[in-house]
């Protein structure tokens, strides 16, 4: 059965870095786009960042609200996401998801994990 589990979500202080997880299982990893999205409270959720597929060369692209402090990576071997997180800033508050997609419409999501960034 397919599944996304994000880990590393946590507290953290302005400024600090966390890098969250997504394992993937039950589906051709390596052949989806893969994306973080974010929903904090009271707020629609919000595109933070995609990597195309290893065929299409692992292209990423940012919100400009993250550009030059969170980097999305996959490791393929690992049927794994990342979301490097640098630079934190108490807006950056929210759940994070990790999402699998098809250009067919195919998608998964993952449960979340809970990012908080406050002194």
């Amino acid at each position: 059965q397919v599944q996304l589990v994000e880990s590393g979500g946590d507290l953290v202080q302005p400024g600090g870095s966390l890098r969250l997880s997504c394992a993937a299982s039950g589906f051709s990893f390596r052949n989806y786009v893969m994306s973080w999205h974010r929903q904090a409270p009271g707020k629609e959720r919000e595109l933070v960042a995609s990597i195309t597929s290893a065929g299409a060369g692992g292209s990423t692209n940012y919100a400009d609200s993250v550009k030059g402090r969170f980097t999305i990576s996959r490791d393929n071997a690992k049927n794994t996401v990342y979301l490097q997180m640098n630079s934190l800033k108490p807006e950056d508050t929210a759940v994070y998801y990790c999402k699998a997609w098809r250009v067919s419409g195919l998608y998964y999501w993952g449960q979340g994990t809970q990012v908080t960034v406050s002194s």
